[in-house]
């Protein structure tokens, strides 16, 4: 068996204590004997939930010998706030213990330098591996199987019941609900996405009419996994956002009949299909939906763009979006989002909730309307690390991770605001944004019934009707940048070097070409003077502009590993990949090198 660089774990610590432990505090010390997974995650990013699932499998196979260990590590200061850490791990149904780390305490003692990121730890409490991004379970099984054959033999290795107590369940008639859709007889559906059901509420929103789907995760004719979007079709059915399925299904109220009209079951990656029959095309965390220029457009917010399915023809196709993340308004096709998580159709333009980058905007045609030929827009918000409670003027205006929108009558548009627990409003004509309603506990969408508009308060698993006020509520104005530590680096040339180790039993495939991608960019823009665009070398010298001082390095990455077995023809591959954005400070005492481990350990 090959060497191992051994570096010793450090403690986890974590201010805002564990979770899912029977009020138990775990130490290392407690766990060793075990394989231990540390998943560095915070709720508000959807590549962390990617990993959520993605490690569900392993963690039932080997519930025995392997303890994963979430380690939560906010970027909305929302994030830090202790109860909204207990609703996540509910909403997402974490079923392992979670640490509370609101000041990223034990994340600086791993150097770790995006979500998600996973430490992989072995029985004597010594660091192994280290995974950013997504795509990493088949390597940490591996690793797992070598682990357990490796300490088994030794000794070192302990099996038995791990320190996972799960919660109380609480009785209410919704959990979480993410998105509403009020039916053409008053009623109103709801996507009651922990418990992976629909629920049909009676006109006053609150009695329950009926359940749809058997509350199990599933693509069945009976299941869903954690729905989200809703959108009503021209034909009276309504279109739904089967969110952990990455698919879209069509649900008929009078016949109760539910059917996929897009996705395969499979999550897309890089390098899958972008367009086709739109049951044979991946997709990736669809997260609402709204029906608009005779097309159902998809948010979808695993892979930071907007799709269009086509009923005409049964296709779907990327509309707007790179898969790079970030705000870059432009030509729809060169446009980056952070996210989306909320459409609304207004006429001749689809309004976009853009959480990461807490931002509100639009598509529309081009001026010149070509066929297809639309635009992406801001009209709120600036990037990935401002955000706050600020009205006035759109320009200068804040917002924190918004997951809805609602077209209202006058041409303005409804936010929710979700980390600000509030309702706003962006109005076009004068380009101002103002406070409709606050106190609402993570508003995740909202639908117009007459006279009123209905919010979707999540996490107080409720409808809540309220009057459309005439005038904004006053709010204190806040503003927030994320808070990580810098990394001080020299002025000059930086060495870029992205680690990748295939995992064992696997290599790099080149036999069709460069099986790796880096893109790097940066905020301010002006912070490199060489070394942005794309590539294919996970390695690079970046060089810093004369005179810059701060910024954030943006930096993606892409390796396809495959199965190192000459004698098959098809070899099983397996996609990783990764965004950072790095906050750094030049210095002169600062590095001349940037280590990002894409997987594997850093051995400089």
């Amino acid at each position: 068996m090959a060497s191992r660089a051994r570096v010793r774990a450090p403690e986890l610590i974590g201010k805002g204590g564990w979770l899912n432990t029977g009020g138990n505090d775990l130490t290392l010390t407690d766990l060793r004997g075990r394989i231990v997974i540390l998943d560095f995650w915070t709720f508000c990013c959807v590549n962390c939930l990617h990993v959520l699932d993605e490690l569900r499998e392993l963690e039932e196979r080997h519930r025995d010998s392997v303890v994963i260990i979430g380690v939560h590590s906010p970027k909305f200061v929302h994030e830090a706030d202790h109860q909204a850490v207990v609703d996540a791990v509910e909403r997402y149904g974490v079923e392992h213990p979670v640490l509370d780390d609101p000041e990223l305490a034990t994340w600086k003692q791993y150097a770790v330098r995006a979500w998600p990121t996973l430490v992989v730890i072995d029985p004597e409490g010594y660091v192994v591996a280290q995974h950013a991004g997504e795509g990493h379970a088949h390597a940490i099984e591996a690793l797992v199987e070598e682990l357990i054959a490796e300490h088994g033999a030794k000794g070192t290795l302990r099996r038995g019941d791990g320190p996972y107590v799960p919660p109380e369940p609480v009785a209410t008639d919704l959990r979480f609900p993410g998105k509403a859709v009020r039916l053409p007889g008053g009623t109103f559906l709801v996507s009651d996405t922990t418990r992976h059901q629909l629920v049909e509420l009676a006109a006053d929103g609150e009695e329950v009419l009926r359940r749809i789907g058997s509350g199990e995760r599933g693509l069945g004719p009976d299941s869903f996994n954690e729905p989200q979007g809703l959108a009503l079709l021209p034909d009276g059915t309504v279109a739904v956002a089967d969110t952990v399925n990455h698919a879209v299904r069509v649900f008929d109220p009078a016949t109760g009949t539910l059917e996929t009209v897009a996705g395969t079951g499979k999550q897309w990656w890089q390098g899958s299909p972008t367009a086709g029959p739109a049951r044979e095309v991946d997709l990736s965390s669809p997260w609402d939906l709204a029906w608009w220029q005779d097309r159902l457009w998809i948010a979808m917010a695993g892979v930071h763009q907007i799709w269009a399915y086509d009923p005409a023809d049964g296709t779907v196709a990327v509309a707007a979006g790179t898969t790079n993340e970030g705000l870059v308004d432009g030509p729809a096709a060169e446009a980056w989002f952070a996210q989306p998580s909320g459409l609304a159709a207004a006429g001749d333009r689809l309004w976009i909730a853009d959480s990461e980058t807490s931002a509100v905007r639009w598509i529309e045609r081009a001026a010149d309307d070509a066929a297809d030929g639309y635009v992406v827009r801001t009209a709120v918000g600036t990037g990935l690390f401002d955000f706050g409670h600020r009205d006035g003027a759109a320009e200068q205006a804040l917002l924190q991770h918004p997951l809805g929108v609602t077209a209202l009558p006058d041409g303005s548009v409804a936010v929710a605001d979700t980390y600000n627990h509030a309702l706003r409003r962006y109005d076009p004509a004068s380009g101002e944004v103002t406070t409709l309603a606050t106190d609402l506990r993570e508003p995740s969408a909202a639908v117009l019934a007459d006279d009123d508009i209905v919010v979707v308060e999540s996490a107080r698993h409720r409808l809540t009707r309220l009057r459309l006020p005439e005038e904004a509520v006053r709010v204190e104005s806040v503003a927030h940048r994320t808070q990580r530590a810098a990394t001080d680096i020299a002025p000059g040339t930086l060495r870029l070097d992205v680690v990748f180790q295939a995992p064992a039993g696997q290599k790099l495939d080149t036999r069709y070409g460069p099986s790796t991608r880096l893109l790097v960019s940066a905020t301010p823009p002006e912070l490199l003077a060489d070394g942005a665009g794309a590539g294919t070398d996970l390695a690079r010298d970046l060089v810093l502009a004369d005179g810059a001082s701060e910024g954030v390095l943006h930096v993606s990455a892409m390796a396809a590993s495959c199965d190192d077995a000459p004698d098959v023809e098809y070899p099983a591959c397996h996609v990783h990949q990764q965004d950072w954005g790095v906050p750094v400070r030049i210095t002169g005492d600062g590095a001349a090198r940037l280590g990002l481990v894409l997987a594997g350990l850093d051995a400089e």
